[in-house]
This record gives structure tokens, C-alpha cells and sequence, in this order.
């Protein structure tokens, strides 16, 4: 397929278009139109130093054997072979591999392909080292009643909940969560509200576009939250394309919904206008609070419980010049709730919020990481910060830009300081997008290793 070149100034001027058409399209009447810190509070911990880093990864034509692989990289600095790759493990065509997770007693790693819409399953714990691919679900669509492209991957007791993107009657980002047990079967399809479906959900806005995107749990407060981005059409189609083809920018998802966490029942959907996406929630056990960032208009979005116990939504910060589009795509939270990094695609930036006071927070960090970047996956301790380079394979810069890389830092308290990276064209391993953590300790038995493994409340 021929692909558009979009780079540099030229794609953030598209970009300023895209959003230009965005608050118009919000202005006109309703109907027209990837780490410990963050994981499932449901799934045991690696709170001490993890042994490896899995990196779901995206094939690439012509590079190795083009095929969407996990890659296992060796992350103790104890062993001989840190920063090395130890294991990779193909799993057959290019799928658009992009988000995995683990089940909550952290056997297994499932992982998505966004254009298949097949789910891998990788045994992890039978030899850390070398997952073994234990079987491929490929009848998500069918069984789901029609739910294309499985994103985000949650661990909640004994289930797996699994955020689509995209439906199979037009293509469009009108989506639902989907829910397996961990062996897995098919539980359930939630169907996010709509317009003309809201399925018992109050509208607080102008909108409930039925867009989905991430998925998480503030099981204290009994709540579920998910947001919003964009259907198969756009996330498969080259990126230049798609900022020059006006009927595309119109379809971006503009909200959160706020649902019961016991009932799967959606309750809440909110105006977050500029396609939100990943979520995180906070830890403390009085922080009723998540953040969301958004990716078209450039702001930290804050989801909270207010002094009456409803939940409300409001932008709280902007993320470097939103004017000039830098694209957030990744956010990774402290586990004390004191910090918030926020990686920003076009301009390769990781930015580091005070987020102490989460109804004003403030920048006071940057550093660049590359010509582009995207997620950003933080050890428990926070001493840690990993790095991977891929959006989406229409997506990511062309020529030199497109550098496709892991890298991990030390955070010292005021400095990001490289540790190792891996070139992952040059070791022809494809386009590395999303990490998970592995620790031989979670399956060493009660006493582990000394790795500090401890399971998370389950409340």
C-alpha cells in the first residue's frame, strides 16, 4: 500500500487542522458527527527489582521475519546478559500488536492485535525466561457479538476485561468491553452508551459517542472507568491520510464513562473532549481520583469523587504548548501518588508532573527520548523507567525518525539517566510498543528470591 509522508512541521500542522476541526465539531449540536505502577490493583506486584521485561512488538516489512514476536529483554543488572534480548517468540503475521497484561495471579500475559482482533495467551510462568504461546483466541469477534480490535487487557478476579476499539458492522469507534475468565471463555459483552443508547447512563455533556479506549478499577469506590479514541477505519489507516481526509478527523472519541464496578452498569458519561486515553487511578486509600490525558488538545484531564460522592471530570493542566499538537500518548503514575509522566509522540518528550496537589498539577521535568515515543512503563519503587519508541505501524514517523527502540533510565530524584538500549530494527526485531514485567519470585513460592513480591488487596 502506498503510504503519505507526514513529518516534522508539516504533521503538526495537519495536526493544528485536526484539532481546529475538533473544537468545531464540539461546537456543532449533538449527533453530527502502556507497568507496575500502573497494572490492576487485582495482580500481584513486583515491588523490588524486576528479572525481565516483556515487549509485545510489532512486525515490520521487511525487518527479520516480519512477524508480530514478544520479546523478552533481560532487565537485572545482575545478570550477564542485562539489557540483552534473552527470548523471542513469534506468533505469525503482522497483527498491529499493541497492548498486553497479565491475568491476575500473573501466569499468563495476554496480548491484542488490533487488525486480527486475535488474542495471544503466553504461558510466563512456567519458565519466565521463555514464555510459551499457550493458545490464540481467535473468535473475539464472533463471540462478542461484534467487537473488533482488543486493546486494553484488565486483570479482575478471575477475568479478563478487554476494551475493543472498533465494531465489525461499519469499522467506526462505536465499541464495548468484553469480558473472558482467565481460562478463556467468553462472559460477557458491556456495550458502551450511546446517544440513542445510553443503557441507564447519565449524560453530562453534549455527547456519548460509544468510543472506548482504556479500561480501569478504583475498587475502593466500586468504579470502573473508560475512555475514548477512535475505530479501525482511522487507527489502520497511514497517518498523513488520515490528517488530510476530513470525514476521518470527525471520528475521535470526546468522553469518559464512569461505570459500577460490581454490576458492569455504566452510570456516568463525561465531555473529555480530544480523544482521552490511558487512565490511571490513583493508590492511597483516600485518593479517590484518575488521571487521563488527552491526545488532540493536549491536556491532563482529572476523573474525582467530589464532597457529595459523585464523580466529576475536568482539565486540570496542559501538556507543553497545546497549540502545536505534541501528541500525549502514554501516562505512568508514582505509587505514591505524588508523580505523573507524560510521554508525548511528536516531540519524542517524557514530561514529569507534580501531581501532590491532583486538582493543580505542574510540570517540573522534560527530557527528550527520541525522535518519537511512546510508552512509558514505571518499576514500583520508581526508580525505573522504561521506554518504547511505536504508536501504530501507520502511524509512526518515516525516514530517520522512525527510530524503533527500548530504552530504560534511573530517576535519581532530578535526572533520567540511560541505563541500556536496544535498537530494535537493528537487532530486527520490529517496532517495540508495549511493556510488562516479569520477576522469577512471583513463582518461587512464598518465600521467593528477594525480589519483594507481594500480592495487591483485592478489595
Amino acid at each position: 500500500m502506498k503510504t503519505s509522508i507526514v513529518s516534522g512541521p508539516s504533521m503538526r500542522v495537519a495536526l493544528r487542522g485536526l484539532v481546529s476541526g475538533l473544537v468545531l465539531a464540539l461546537a456543532a449540536p449533538a449527533g453530527v458527527r502502556a507497568d507496575e505502577t500502573c497494572a490492576s490493583p487485582y495482580m500481584k506486584k513486583i515491588t523490588g527489582q524486576e528479572d525481565y521485561v516483556y515487549v509485545w512488538t510489532l512486525g515490520a516489512e521487511g525487518v527479520g521475519d516480519e512477524q508480530d514476536k514478544l520479546v523478552t529483554v533481560d532487565a537485572n543488572p545482575k545478570s550477564p546478559q542485562y539489557g540483552k534480548v534473552v527470548n523471542t517468540l513469534s506468533v505469525g503475521g503482522r497483527n498491529e500488536a499493541h497492548h498486553s497484561d497479565f491475568t491476575d495471579d500473573r501466569r499468563y500475559l495476554w496480548a491484542g492485535g488490533l487488525d486480527t482482533s486475535k488474542i495471544f495467551v503466553f504461558d510466563v510462568h512456567s519458565d519466565p525466561a521463555k514464555p510459551a504461546l499457550s493458545k490464540t483466541l481467535t473468535d473475539f469477534v464472533e463471540k462478542s457479538g461484534g467487537v473488533v480490535g482488543p486493546h486494553t487487557l484488565y486483570a479482575l478476579p478471575g477475568r479478563m476485561l478487554i476494551t475493543g476499539l472498533s465494531n465489525d458492522k461499519d469499522h467506526g469507534g462505536r465499541t464495548a468491553l468484553v469480558e473472558y475468565t482467565n481460562a478463556g471463555e467468553y462472559v460477557a459483552t458491556h456495550w458502551i452508551p450511546t446517544d440513542g443508547d445510553l443503557r441507564g447512563a447519565v449524560k453530562t455533556g453534549k455527547y456519548a459517542d460509544g468510543y472506548d479506549y482504556d479500561v480501569r478499577a478504583l475498587p475502593r469506590r466500586n468504579l470502573l472507568v473508560t475512555s475514548s479514541f477512535t475505530g479501525w477505519n482511522n487507527y489502520m489507516m497511514d497517518f498523513g491520510k488520515m490528517l488530510a481526509d476530513p470525514e476521518a478527523m470527525k471520528h475521535f472519541g470526546n468522553t469518559v464513562v464512569t461505570w459500577d464496578l460490581h454490576t458492569r452498569q455504566p452510570k456516568k458519561v463525561f465531555d473529555v473532549p480530544g480523544a482521552p486515553l490511558e487512565i490511571r487511578c490513583a493508590w492511597g486509600e483516600a485518593h479517590n481520583y484518575c488521571f487521563t490525558s488527552t491526545a488532540l488538545t493536549s491536556q491532563i484531564w482529572l476523573i474525582y469523587e467530589d464532597g457529595k460522592g459523585e464523580w466529576q471530570a475536568k482539565a486540570v493542566a496542559d501538556i507543553g504548548e497545546p497549540s502545536k499538537v505534541p501528541l500525549p500518548v502514554d501516562i505512568s503514575i508514582s505509587n505514591d501518588d505524588t508523580r505523573l509522566w507524560v510521554n508525548t509522540f511528536m516531540d519524542g518528550k517524557t514530561r514529569l508532573f507534580d501531581i501532590s496537589d491532583p486538582h493543580h498539577p505542574r510540570q517540573v521535568y522534560e527530557k527528550t527520548i527520541g525522535a518519537q515515543v511512546n510508552m512509558v512503563s514505571s518499576s514500583w519503587d520508581g526508580k525505573r523507567l522504561y521506554y518504547t519508541s511505536s504508536l501504530l505501524a501507520n502511524w509512526d514517523k518515516k525516514g530517520k525518525d522512525n527510530e524503533q527502540f527500548l530504552k530504560l533510565y534511573h530517576w535519581d530524584g532530578k535526572e533520567l539517566k540511560e541505563q541500556f538500549a536496544i535498537d530494535f530494527y537493528a537487532e530486527k526485531l520490529g517496532r517495540p510498543h508495549q511493556m510488562r514485567f516479569g520477576a522469577r519470585a512471583l513463582y518461587a513460592g512464598p518465600a521467593g528470591d528477594g525480589n519483594g513480591v507481594v500480592q495487591a488487596r483485592a478489595e
